[in-house]
C-alpha cells in the first residue's frame, strides 16, 4: 500500500514514516509513503497557499490553486493501473465519524491520498471536486489536520498483511464490538498488586473465558453505546436467520 499526504507541514509528516513499526513497514516494502509539500504548487514567490474567507469571519482559509494542482501532480505522476485501488481522503470535524470499520475497508486499497487542512480548513470546492471521502476522528476541532492524517494512517497501516501478526490483531478493542481486555506482565506483584490468579493458571479455556469477560465489562462500563450497538446487531442476525428459515 502506498500512503501520499498532502501538507503545509510536511516535516510533522516525515518523522513519523521515519519511526518504530512503520519504519520497519517501510524498509520491508510492504509500506511506501510520499509526502507533497502543498506550498511548492502556489503560484507568487511568497508561496501563499491561504487567504481571508468570503463573507469575512476569523482566520484563514487554504487557497484551492495550490491544492488541486498538488492533488492533479499526484494522480498524474502515479496513475491507477488495471485492478487497483485509490482513495482520496479529508479528515474533517464537519463529517461522519471514522470508526475501525472504516480502517478495515481503507486497508483494501492500493494508494491513499490524505490531504491534512489547516486553518479554518480549505475551500469547498476543492472537496467537492476531488475528495471521495471525509471523516470526522471524534467530536473536537484540532488545529493540526496532520495529527488527523497521521491517526488515520496509523489505524489503516497496521491491518495491512505482514505489518502485525494476526494474532496480535484478533483481540483488539472495537474487534466484535467490544474493548480490549486488562494486560498484565511481570513482575507478578507490583506496589501490592498481584496479578489476577486465572492469568496465572495455564487453564487457557478459563482464561479465554475471563478475558472474554472483562472484554464485555470493560465495554459496559466505559462504553455501553458499543455494547447497545453489538446485542442490536446479534437480534438482526437472529431475525435473518429467522426469516430465512
Amino acid at each position: 500500500m502506498k500512503f501520499t499526504i498532502l501538507t503545509l507541514f510536511p516535516e510533522i509528516v516525515e518523522a513519523y514514516f521515519g519511526a518504530s513499526i512503520m519504519a520497519k513497514a517501510v524498509d520491508r516494502g510492504i509500506i511506501s509513503y510520499e509526502v507533497v509539500n502543498i506550498r511548492d504548487f502556489a503560484f507568487d514567490r511568497h508561496r501563499t497557499c491561504d487567504d481571508a474567507p468570503y463573507g469575512g469571519g476569523a482566520g484563514m482559509v487554504m487557497k484551492a490553486e495550490p491544492i488541486a494542482t498538488a492533488i492533479e501532480t499526484v494522480l498524474a505522476d502515479q496513475p491507477v493501473t488495471e485492478g487497483q485501488k485509490r482513495r482520496i481522503l479529508y479528515p474533517s470535524p464537519t463529517a461522519p465519524l471514522y470508526h475501525q470499520d472504516d480502517a478495515e475497508r481503507l486497508s483494501r486499497f492500493d494508494h491513499l491520498i490524505i490531504l491534512c487542512g489547516r486553518y479554518e480548513g480549505i475551500d469547498e470546492r476543492v472537496i467537492e471536486e476531488y475528495v471521495d471521502e471525509r471523516r470526522s476522528l471524534g467530536d473536537y476541532v484540532l488545529s493540526s489536520g496532520e495529527v488527523a492524517a497521521l491517526t488515520i494512517v496509523d489505524t489503516v497501516y497496521r491491518l495491512i498483511d505482514g505489518v502485525i501478526t494476526g494474532d496480535s490483531l484478533e483481540e483488539e478493542s472495537f474487534q466484535e464490538g467490544l474493548l480490549e481486555y486488562p494486560q498484565y506482565t511481570r513482575p507478578e506483584v507490583f506496589h501490592g498488586k498481584q496479578v489476577p490468579e486465572i492469568l496465572r493458571s495455564g487453564n487457557h479455556a478459563a482464561i479465554e473465558e475471563w478475558r472474554y469477560r472483562q472484554r464485555l465489562e470493560l465495554t459496559r462500563r466505559f462504553r455501553p453505546d458499543l455494547l447497545v450497538s453489538k446485542e442490536g446487531q446479534v437480534e438482526d442476525d437472529k431475525s435473518e436467520k429467522n426469516d430465512g428459515e
